[in-house]
């Protein structure tokens, strides 16, 4: 059994190893994105710790799922470009490659290309371990036979601006039900994802597999669709409006 002081005691190391490298990038002038980007990364990392610690059935739980979370966090350190942006279908396609669903077999993954910037792009990246690690253990990913869709639309949308609007659907599986439980995913995609980006969600457990939905605004602070792809891709199912 893994001591859950181990984990504070990594923590403060891990704090310990950026404060000196945040005295580094500061001698050399970095860029204020890059060093913004180590805070919220170890904000991220704290909210983790603590949030999973609260929602863990016992340690054995809390151990395999904060491990599962940090690794989706270096994860998305690592696909982050020079200046932190990410790319949202290498985020996708990469998350569901360390969980060996390979795209073209059990997924599929269409979108315009969007660049993420780093803060969106953390907790996007939570979101997608969230669902995929769910799909692996209880959804649709548990089966032979099943499937998972993920597409998303770049459209404009009058007064509220440019819009993303992104769907995970699974196939093949069971209905598992509305869960009594809310867990840390959970939180993650009915309440941080609107907290942070002002984003829209809905989670319904359907026949086959879960569906999730997400409209979120497509502002500076959050990303940016390249011009050349601008184009929207269809069908995304349509979050009614509040």
């Amino acid at each position: 059994m893994t001591d859950p002081g181990d984990l504070e005691d990594r923590l403060a190391a891990l704090e310990a190893d950026n404060a000196r490298l945040r005295r580094l990038l500061d001698a050399a002038g970095a860029p204020d994105s890059l060093r913004h980007g180590l805070r919220n990364t170890m904000a991220m990392m704290r909210t983790i710790m603590h949030r999973s610690a609260e929602k863990a059935r016992d340690v054995e739980d809390y151990v395999a799922h904060l491990d599962g979370r940090f690794g989706a966090v270096m994860r998305v350190q690592a696909a982050t470009g020079v200046v932190g942006e990410a790319d949202l279908h290498s985020l996708i396609s990469d998350e569901l490659m360390f969980h060996l669903v390979r795209e073209g077999e059990q997924a599929t993954i269409a979108g315009p290309r969007v660049r993420l910037r780093p803060n969106a792009a953390l907790v996007l990246a939570l979101a997608l371990h969230e669902l995929t690690s769910n799909a692996v253990e209880h959804g649709s990913l548990a089966l032979p036979q099943g499937r998972v869709d993920v597409r998303w639309a770049v459209q404009s949308s009058g007064e509220a601006g440019t819009m993303l609007q992104l769907q995970w659907k699974e196939r093949g599986g069971v209905a598992l039900g509305d869960p009594s439980r809310r867990g840390f995913g959970t939180e993650v995609l009915s309440e941080t994802l609107p907290y942070e980006f002002e984003a829209r969600t809905a989670l319904d457990f359907e026949a086959d597999g879960l569906h999730f939905r997400m409209r979120l605004p497509l502002v500076q602070t959050i990303g940016c669709v390249v011009a050349d792809d601008a184009a929207d891709v269809a069908p995304v199912a349509e979050i009614a409006e509040a």
